[in-house]
């Protein structure tokens, strides 16, 4: 019987340039994005420089993590406390906890078998709350039609924030992830596309909400560092008006990403050939359905997805635990406890939701697994073969009890 021997959780190194410019933020001491030498230009305000010219957004902000991203997106919207947010019911705890750290509501909107959000109930509850912005999750990396989206939106009179957590470097019919609302918001967290333990990045072409983001962020009247932001002019009107709400990137992990910026290219062609080969090995298995992915979605595929559709829950858990025994590590949506990072919109009280019919029925047996670089195209084609085989087994067998499910990251 194959077993699978990789980590599902180790990263590539930090490229050695990145190393290199680390340790000489560490020999001189100067962390702090504004504690610059004379003449001297921070790391972060050149990473936003790189990154706007990236995206191709005129401005660009970087800041403590991809979640402060999406408040600080929130804030500079003026979205005030009790007013509804609508967002994505799949999409991972940090995006309706931004909207909650607001005071505002979330309001989640049903998802489709292929993993995007409904437009079709998107218009409804946006008619019925009167929300003025959609926090749209590009989950998993996978994106909707942006085109009708935001026709869509622009007719209902809302502001679209995306999430770009899992689709940086992608797109929709050539336009950037990131690039089709008012705000784009990525994060730089250890298992994203850019390795900086933690950290995140807003891009905008809006001067008001840009600059807004810049202070907010904690510039205090430091505003004309950065690089990627408007004239000092467009911040006189708002800088007596606007609150710290301190979350800078420092100038350590700025070193560290700025050379993966010329890497994502490269980065999103490995990771969509284990993609690739991943599908190939499960195409045709009785019982698993793969997510079609539109021609007009150029992604990276960071992560896999399938579903198990009417699959009872115990079965479901069975195949969790049996693929875990031969190494292959799987995240279930539908599982009844929140594991690790791994939730629905069910788990998450402080919201209040209400129940989604629809998307129950996609998360319940909706599987999930990381593709990190480490693993090679023979690793993709051997876990695939593990999964196929567990599935043909546990799809026609009987299922006899699990005592507990593993718990992963």
């Amino acid at each position: 019987m194959e077993r699978f021997t990789g980590s599902f959780t180790q990263q590539e190194a930090i490229p050695e340039e990145g190393i290199a410019a680390a340790l000489e933020v560490m020999r001189h001491g100067r962390l702090h994005r504004y504690n610059t030498a004379h003449g001297e230009i921070a790391e972060t305000a050149l990473l936003e420089e790189e990154f706007a010219a990236f995206t191709g957004a005129r401005y660009c902000l970087a800041v403590a993590s991809g979640g402060y991203a999406l408040a600080t997106a929130l804030r500079a919207l003026q979205v005030c406390p009790g007013a509804p947010v609508l967002t994505n019911a799949f999409t991972l705890a940090p995006v309706p906890g931004a909207i909650a750290s607001m005071g505002a509501q979330p309001v989640f909107i049903e998802t489709t078998p292929d993993l995007t959000i409904d437009f079709a109930h998107l218009e409804v509850m946006a008619r019925e709350t009167g929300a003025r912005v959609l926090m749209l999750s590009h989950m998993r990396g996978h994106i909707c039609d942006m085109d009708r989206l935001m026709a869509l939106c622009d007719g209902l009179g809302l502001k679209v924030i995306e999430d770009c957590a899992h689709t940086m470097g992608a797109a929709w019919n050539g336009v950037p992830s990131g690039r089709h609302g008012v705000i784009g918001c990525y994060s730089t967290q250890t298992y994203k596309h850019m390795n900086a333990g933690e950290g995140g990045l807003l891009v905008t072409d809006d001067p008001g909400l840009a600059a807004r983001s810049v202070l907010l962020s904690g510039s205090y009247m430091l505003y004309a560092r950065h690089r990627a932001a408007p004239p000092p002019e467009v911040f006189e009107a708002l800088r007596l008006d606007v609150p710290n709400v301190s979350g800078r990137m420092d100038n350590l992990r700025a070193a560290i990403l700025r050379p993966q910026i010329a890497l994502l290219a490269e980065r999103g062609v490995r990771w969509n050939a284990l993609y690739r080969v991943l599908e190939a090995g499960l195409a045709q298995t009785q019982g698993l359905r793969l997510i079609p992915r539109p021609a007009a979605e150029q992604f990276v595929a960071s992560s896999f997805q399938f579903t198990l559709p009417e699959w009872e829950p115990e079965r479901v858990a069975a195949l969790i635990a049996r693929c875990a025994a031969r190494g292959v590590e799987m995240k279930w949506f539908g599982a009844p406890d929140p594991v690790a990072f791994t939730s629905r919109y069910a788990h998450w009280r402080y919201a209040a939701p209400n129940p989604l019919p629809q998307t129950d029925a996609v998360l319940a047996g909706l599987i999930d697994m990381r593709l990190p670089l480490t693993f090679t195209t023979e690793d993709a084609a051997l876990i695939a073969r593990i999964i196929r085989a567990e599935v043909l087994a546990v799809g026609q067998g009987p299922v006899g009890p699990v005592d507990a499910l593993p718990m992963g990251d």
